[in-house]
This record gives structure tokens, C-alpha cells and sequence, in this order.
């Protein structure tokens, strides 16, 4: 007998949070960055692999060895990838709430610019992150 339960064997923490992100990058010296881009992309894989049948590379290779190699081209790759699979699956799951790459390429990349671009971007990411997880955790 075969069971449709789509609840998830584990619940993920909704923690993801802009003032905790600077907050410990700083205290830790950019160690937690490696540690939440990490987070991100196991998360992201949790919650949409069953569904669009792709996985994102870890994030903490990507910004550690990838990033060094290709010298930072994989970093905006990976960073485009996850911000458009955030979105699909927001959408897929019908969440009210967008982000894409193109929230990227705008408040990361040319709002470094304006000096705080970047954080509204990690803001969008972490209210995403917390709307999916959220959902995840109800319906799986």
C-alpha cells in the first residue's frame, strides 16, 4: 500500500534573518556567510528537488574552491541560480512573494553601488527562505 503523504520527514528552522547574517559574518570574520550559503542551498534542495528534479551546488564550495578557481564568476552563477529557484518554487507553491535573479543582478550587484543593495537583496533571500520553509513545514 502506497502513501501520497507529502508532510515532511523533518522540520526546517525559519530562522533566516538580515540582522543575525551581519551580526555573526562579522563576529565569526565571514565564516558564517560560508555556513549560511551552505544552509541556503541544502534548504533549497530540500524543499524543491522532489519537485523540479535539480540540485544546487553547495554553497559553501561554491564561495570557497569554485569561487577561488574561476575567480568569482561561479560565486554570481550559483547566487543567479538560487534566487530563480527560490522564485519558481514560491511560485509553484503559490506563495505571494518574488524574488529572482533579477533581484540579484539589481540590489546585490549594481545596488553595491548605493552601499545598501546588497542588503536588501540578503533580505529578500532571508524572507523567502522563511516563506518556503514556512510552507515546507506545513504541506511538505
Amino acid at each position: 500500500m502506497e502513501s501520497n503523504n507529502t508532510r515532511p520527514v523533518g522540520q526546517l528552522n525559519p530562522n533566516h534573518s538580515l540582522l543575525k547574517y551581519i551580526l555573526l559574518s562579522i563576529v565569526t570574520l565571514g565564516i558564517y556567510t560560508i555556513v549560511w550559503h551552505s544552509r541556503i542551498s541544502t534548504e533549497i534542495n530540500i524543499i524543491a528537488s522532489r519537485h523540479d528534479g535539480r540540485k544546487t551546488a553547495n554553497g559553501a564550495l561554491v564561495y570557497l574552491l569554485l569561487g577561488v578557481l574561476t575567480l568569482g564568476i561561479a560565486i554570481f552563477v550559483w547566487e543567479h541560480n538560487i534566487s530563480n529557484r527560490m522564485g519558481a518554487e514560491m511560485q509553484r507553491r503559490g506563495i505571494d512573494y518574488n524574488i529572482s535573479a533579477a533581484d540579484y543582478w539589481l540590489w546585490c550587484v549594481l545596488g553595491a553601488f548605493i552601499i545598501v543593495g546588497p542588503f536588501i537583496y540578503l533580505h529578500k533571500q532571508c524572507t523567502a527562505m522563511n516563506k518556503l520553509i514556512a510552507d515546507y513545514n506545513m504541506t511538505g
